[in-house]
């Protein structure tokens, strides 16, 4: 009798349902694929600017440069954090009426920076509140590469790839004006 139950119990079919599953694979893995490839298109690595910085200052060795570029509403400007202003660049208005700015010019002074001193690779965009997201990132893109030419191969250089971003100081002028 004993024998008899074993084997009844062996030969109950289970039916195994697994169409849950399968939905849920359907639906997941494309939703995954899609996100994993679009999360990857427009990255861009940033390094924002820390607030608790400790500095030793050593008075016989000049500090290195801190290069900073204030986007204004009518300039940019190119300054030291050391030692002040070092370029302004205003806006134009082109032959359409549109304006813009000399993000050429702006590039091409960065370059003969990069000349004098090629160990920098960081520069901090400070962006005032009204900027609009065209400007800051086309100012990203004329500090970050030299724009590519007949002699390179069609292949931009590095200029100054580490970019932080930041709020831009109250412009002085602006208040001493009021």
């Amino acid at each position: 009798m004993f024998r008899n139950r074993r084997r009844k119990s062996r030969h109950a079919d289970a039916e195994l349902n697994i169409t849950a599953f399968m939905n849920l694979m359907v639906v997941l893995v494309p939703f995954l694929l899609l996100t994993a490839v679009f999360s990857q298109v427009s990255v861009l690595q940033l390094n924002l600017p820390g607030g608790d910085g400790v500095v030793e200052e050593n008075p016989e060795e000049l500090p290195p440069m801190q290069l900073e570029v204030i986007l204004r509403s009518d300039r940019i400007v190119l300054s030291d954090r050391n030692t002040g202003i070092i370029s302004e660049f205003k806006e134009k208005t082109d032959e359409s009426g549109e304006r813009t700015f000399p993000y050429i010019k702006l590039n091409e002074k960065l370059q003969q920076i990069k000349a004098r001193a090629a160990e920098i690779t960081s520069i901090t965009v400070l962006a005032e509140t009204d900027t609009t997201y065209d400007v800051i990132v086309q100012t990203m893109d004329a500090v970050r590469l030299i724009p590519a030419s007949d002699e390179s191969d069609g292949i931009p250089g590095e200029l100054f790839p580490d970019i932080g971003i930041g709020s831009a100081p109250p412009d002085q002028r602006k208040e001493g004006s009021k």
